[in-house]
């Protein structure tokens, strides 16, 4: 040390033992001053011989010749640390199981870093908006670093090669349906409700020709995989199902969905009890009309007793106006809303297996009457209609973590072998198929224009020789039609729609993406949102539009702290830098008083975790070199 200071060892050894050498961290007021800024910590990580912000050679080395070490979570008081305020989050996150079964799902990391260090960094990584792994290539690695009680946070090949080890086994599975029984069990009353649908993740890479399916936000037929989300009624996720294979959402509502909730979802009544209570249903699946089948949802109500609501997907003709009426209708949020509403019970289906069920009409300004149908009783005909007009909390809820969470980021490039029996479409029948759909086009716009011709009683006493000549003309041309759609519908009976994937011919053969990896990134991306959300409800009441609730806790997860430990009382202190404008920072303080009666420890320490909002600067004291003293300001 003497050596690094520049004074005698003689020295420095009379200074300790005569006490003139102050330990400044020993009160809060020096400690709050103490740490080093962002500009010292740049050259002091730039000065290392190991690496950019390699500062712990011997936990490094000990590592790299395989004695077992790894990196230990310890805190340096620092001054501006770049997105600080995303420690805010951490309680949350706990809370939300963040860090619950590690141990049980996943083994321990080889090297330096530990499965809680990847996993926290990739919460953080949600949360600050880093959407990609490769984005972290633009943050100084020590700033992230000290925020995690570490030297500096894992390269990019590192860090993947680590999200590949926890990814690569089946566990990933098991620990996302375990945290979706658990939140599901912590809400009862949110589980009643659940919203189904699909999503489609496209793929744009050349490594493998996906089968296409239709995306209906960008209106075309593309390559990718489809992910169907469950949702609670209040647009939180509690778990996805992945398909490479899509075969719609009914056969994944059979085989994935119906058979998870059916063992999740608490507080159902039991078969025998539900005819005598007064909730006559298990749960309600709400999706849209992709999923209309009359036969499912009878299956469903007798079998299960679960009710499912969507929109009429052939409904007759229009209702007379008369029977509307103005209604209010209580939404999941708790807001009320007025439709003008007008129900009736019907019958779906086909005359043997006929379901009779709730239809609701909602009249809309254009006159146009949208349908909605339920199996449910009578007496929840309101209720359900504001149910399935509530969906769109769901769609609401994908558009914002494609934006803000990146969903659709394709997170490695692996590609997985489908099982030999996966049942696929024909791509011969699928071809056969475009071609018939495209001469039934052609034939019902000739025999539109036949149609025309045939009434036009102007032209046939005008001109009667080109009217009978324009006729004939259309006829042959709807005859020709006509015989193509009939041979192209018999070459396409030659053919079996589906076959296994064992037989589908070498150039059409396709692998999958890599589940897994997807997987473990999506599900702590849900856990940061559903931690976002709760943050966002404790702060409602206190900014003036609840709604800019997520957007002020974007901005505060990228506000810079000062971190300050506090070794004698085990507390980390964690100052937020002041936001833009004094409501804000009334907000803020609001969220640190809740923050800190939950009295949350940083895992891996016994160190509490302190929040406040940094002290503005006191009045400036006599003396001073902006203000001397007895001189007017």
């Amino acid at each position: 040390m003497a050596q690094h200071i520049d004074v005698k060892y003689d020295t420095l050894s009379k200074a300790i033992s005569q006490g003139r050498v102050a330990d400044f961290t020993s009160s809060s007021d020096a400690e709050s001053s103490s740490g080093t800024d962002r500009s010292q910590r740049s050259a002091e990580d730039a000065e290392c011989e190991m690496g950019m912000a390699c500062r712990r050679t011997v936990e490094r080395t000990l590592s790299a010749v395989g004695g077992g070490a790894s990196a230990t979570t310890r805190f340096v008081a620092s001054r501006g640390l770049a997105h600080g305020g995303v420690l805010f989050a951490l309680p949350s996150l706990i809370s939300c199981g963040l860090l619950r079964h590690l141990d049980e799902y996943f083994g321990d990391l080889s090297g330096y870093y530990t499965k809680f260090n990847v996993i926290l960094l990739l919460a953080f990584m949600a949360l600050c908006r880093i959407k990609s792994v490769e984005q972290l290539r633009n943050d100084s690695p020590g700033e992230m670093g000290r925020l995690m009680g570490l030297d500096r946070i894992p390269e990019v090949r590192c860090l993947r090669n680590k999200i590949k080890q926890l990814s690569d086994k089946e566990a990933v599975r098991q620990w996302h349906l375990r945290l979706s029984k658990e939140w599901m069990k912590d809400k009862p009353e949110l589980t009643g409700v659940l919203y189904v649908d699909g999503h489609v993740r496209v793929y744009h890479g050349k490594q493998t020709n996906l089968p296409k399916r239709y995306v209906a936000r960008d209106k075309l037929c593309m390559r990718g995989t489809t992910d169907y989300w469950i949702n609670d009624k209040t647009g939180q996720p509690f778990f996805v199902v992945t398909k490479a294979v899509d075969g719609g959402l009914l056969r994944t509502l059979r085989e994935d969905i119906i058979p998870q909730l059916l063992r999740d979802v608490p507080a159902q009544p039991s078969q025998q009890h539900s005819e005598d209570d007064e909730r006559p249903y298990r749960f309600i699946l709400v999706f849209d009309r992709e999923g209309y089948s009359p036969e499912f949802f009878r299956q469903m109500w007798e079998k299960h007793s679960i009710c499912c609501i969507t929109y009429h997907k052939y409904p007759d003709e229009d209702w007379p106006q008369v029977e509307f009426q103005q209604t209010e209708i209580t939404m999941p949020g708790g807001e009320e809303v007025t439709h003008n509403l007008a129900w009736r019970e019907s019958i779906i289906g086909s005359a043997k297996k006929k379901l009779r069920v709730m239809e609701v009409r909602k009249l809309t300004k254009s006159g146009h009457q949208i349908s909605v149908i339920s199996p449910a009783e009578a007496s929840l005909k309101v209720d359900f209609c504001g149910l399935l007009f509530n969906r769109w909390c769901q769609e609401n809820f994908f558009r914002y973590m494609m934006l803000e969470y990146a969903i659709d980021v394709l997170s490695c490039h692996d590609l997985e072998e489908l099982p030999e029996t996966q049942r696929v479409i024909n791509p011969r029948w699928r071809r056969l198929d475009s071609e018939c759909r495209s001469l039934r086009g052609k034939l019902a716009r000739k025999e539109h224009q036949f149609g025309q011709i045939e009434l036009d009683s102007e032209l046939r006493k005008k001109d009667y020789d080109n009217w009978c000549l324009r006729k004939s003309e259309l006829r042959e041309e709807v005859d020709l039609l006509g015989e193509e759609l009939e041979k192209c519908k018999k070459e396409r009976k030659k053919h079996s729609k589906h076959f296994q994937m064992r037989d589908l011919p070498e150039q059409e053969q396709f692998m999958q993406l890599a589940t897994n990896n997807k997987l473990f990134r999506d599900t702590i991306k849900m856990i940061a949102y559903r931690a976002e959300t709760a943050m966002a409800n404790l702060l409602r009441d206190e900014l003036g539009r609840p709604e800019d609730a997520r957007s002020f806790l974007k901005g505060v997860y990228n506000v810079p702290i000062d971190l300050i430990p506090d070794e004698e009382n085990n507390t980390l202190n964690v100052y937020l830098h002041h936001l833009s404008s004094p409501r804000y920072d009334r907000a803020v303080e609001a969220l640190t008083k809740t923050l800190n009666e939950m009295e949350c420890v940083y895992p891996g320490t016994q160190m509490k975790l302190k929040y406040s909002l940094l002290k503005r600067p006191n009045e400036q004291k006599q003396g001073s070199l902006l203000f001397p003293p007895n001189q007017e300001v």
